[in-house]
């Protein structure tokens, strides 16, 4: 895959060595409003997600999940330390170089799909490309629709497709441009239970089979019992990881925290 420079976006990627981080972040802090209303939401967190594995990010509500993977996607400033991806310095870019680095090297999956609804299955598949100016390679685009199972629906409005599959094109559009790692946000939120694991099992898939690498923010131990690893937050502090995890060790995790 090529962008107009004719740069292969290969040269983006993390090599999928073992232990190499994808994105991390050191002493990431982030503080909303001053005086009275001052609300650290992340307290010099130190963190990285490694190349080729799919993590869960967890806590009680509050905790900062979604503040710490806004953070490390460059969907928010950072009030001090520093976040990277792969070797670059994400907090010091400017807004362009930001758009461009979201554009080239990340993708993201939200609750809410973020689908354009007057484009079909395809078109808000292959959108980040054309926003990009880069052209598709059709191998693997063809590789992620087949995994996805969305050969038949390609032609189809978002109105027109079912809530999983409108997570499926937007797992495919996350996926079709070969990002270094890709953000979820809570991506079976939207879902009932069969979508949600049809959704988390896609993703393990791309993990698994195509080599991404997916940072996922989920309350769901089910759902986190997908993942390789998963971090938990307590009041914006990191306060452990799990590996290899089942559903009931994160939920006895959880409850720990609760108290």
């Amino acid at each position: 895959m090529t962008d107009s420079s004719g740069e292969g976006l290969g040269a983006h990627q993390t090599p999928d060595i073992p232990g190499m981080m994808a994105a991390r972040a050191d002493g990431l802090t982030k503080i909303y409003g001053e005086g009275n209303t001052r609300v650290v939401a992340l307290d010099h967190v130190d963190i990285g997600f490694e190349s080729g594995k799919l993590t869960a990010i967890m806590g009680p509500s509050g905790s900062g999940k979604s503040t710490l993977l806004h953070c490390m996607a460059g969907l928010d400033s950072v009030s001090d330390g520093e976040t990277r991806v792969g070797d670059t310095l994400i907090s010091e870019l400017s807004d362009k170089e930001l758009t461009l680095l979201r554009r080239q090297r990340l993708g993201f999956i939200f609750q809410a799909f973020n689908l354009v609804p007057t484009l079909t299955a395809e078109e808000n598949i292959l959108l980040p490309l054309l926003l990009g100016n880069r052209e598709a390679d059709q191998a693997w685009a063809n590789q992620v629709i087949e995994s996805l199972q969305l050969g038949d629906r390609l032609q189809h409005h978002p109105d027109e497709l079912s809530g999983g599959q409108q997570q499926r094109v937007a797992v495919a559009r996350a996926l079709v441009s070969q990002p270094d790692i890709i953000f979820a946000d809570e991506p079976t939120g939207n879902l009932d239970s069969k979508s949600g694991h049809e959704v988390l099992g896609f993703l393990r898939r791309a993990v698994d089979d195509l080599r991404q690498t997916v940072v996922m923010v989920t309350h769901d131990p089910g759902a986190a019992s997908y993942a390789d690893v998963v971090v938990f937050l307590r009041d914006g502090t990191l306060v452990g990881t799990l590996e290899t995890p089942t559903a009931d060790q994160v939920l006895d995790r959880i409850k720990e925290l609760e108290v």
